[in-house]
């Protein structure tokens, strides 16, 4: 089973984040779906992922193979 996708920065899963709502609706994919496909910093380990505006607060972290929440 393919655990929730959930932002370790807010608590919110995907489908309560106008940001992932809004742009799975014009993929034609649900927000959770989006996330475990799309989000660069989705860790698919244990489905945490930082949103937009969580990614910014955290200092926009990367690294020389991408960065994914732990």
């Amino acid at each position: 089973m393919k655990p929730e996708p959930l932002c370790v920065g807010c608590n919110k899963k995907a489908g309560e984040l106008e940001e992932y709502i809004e742009i799975a609706k014009e993929e034609g994919m649900t927000p959770e779906d989006y996330v475990r496909e799309e989000e660069g910093t989705y860790n698919r380990l244990n489905g945490h992922f930082l949103c937009t505006p969580c990614y910014c607060k955290a200092g926009m972290p990367s690294g020389p193979r991408g960065w994914v929440a732990p």
